[in-house]
């Protein structure tokens, strides 16, 4: 039984939405910077799933309490899969949402509108102190725009178009972009699997 689950991530809104998913479950949920004896955590998988797994291994073993990471980006088709694991830093460190959309559009110039394909990729890990690990994931197609469409959501949300919804990842309401998007689908496979270890005596 999980009373307390530690979220490899300091976001407030990523805190207050996990804490949404467990409501009636009996779990708190708490951020990793409620405990400075962490530190920082070097992302340096060559995979989401390598990086989220690192990151809920380290905050398990910092806090001996069950831990949950995620990582994401954006894979685009053609640039084979990139920026992918780097796309908090497309542009560099230190660089925003802005500069890395600059140059993804940048590099996407040239690139004819049937072949803009792309996906969202989502992988969250779970650790607990006993050692057991799972790992989901969680993916949403859609096509890359020639410019930003909507002032919601961040990173690369501007830019990712879902016909479906005719509407931008930007453009869509909370509810609307839980409902399709990576991290949603990701997300619903993690509290499933934590809805059953809740039912272990």
């Amino acid at each position: 039984m999980i009373q307390e689950l530690i979220l490899a991530s300091g976001n407030k809104g990523k805190i207050a939405e996990f804490q949404h998913l467990l409501d009636g479950m009996g779990i708190q949920v708490h951020s990793m910077k409620e405990y400075p004896q962490i530190g920082d955590i070097v992302e340096d998988g060559t995979t989401f799933a390598e990086n989220a797994l690192k990151k809920a291994r380290a905050v398990c073993n910092a806090t001996g309490k069950p831990a949950l990471a995620d990582d994401s980006g954006l894979m685009v088709d053609a640039l084979d899969g990139t920026p992918g694991i780097y796309s908090a830093r497309f542009a560099g460190e230190g660089h925003d949402d802005a500069a890395n959309n600059a140059k993804v559009l940048e590099l996407m110039k040239d690139v004819p509108d049937e072949n803009r394909g792309a996906q969202f990729f989502c992988a969250i890990a779970m650790v607990l102190p006993d050692g057991r690990e799972y790992t989901v994931e969680g993916f949403c197609r859609g096509t890359l725009l020639r410019a930003l469409q909507g002032e919601g959501g961040f990173g690369y949300d501007p830019l990712f178009y879902v016909a479906e919804l005719d509407k931008t990842f930007a453009q869509l309401t909370m509810e609307e972009k839980n409902a399709i998007s990576h991290r949603g689908m990701a997300n619903g496979k993690a509290v499933e699997i934590i809805r059953q270890l809740q039912q272990e005596v």
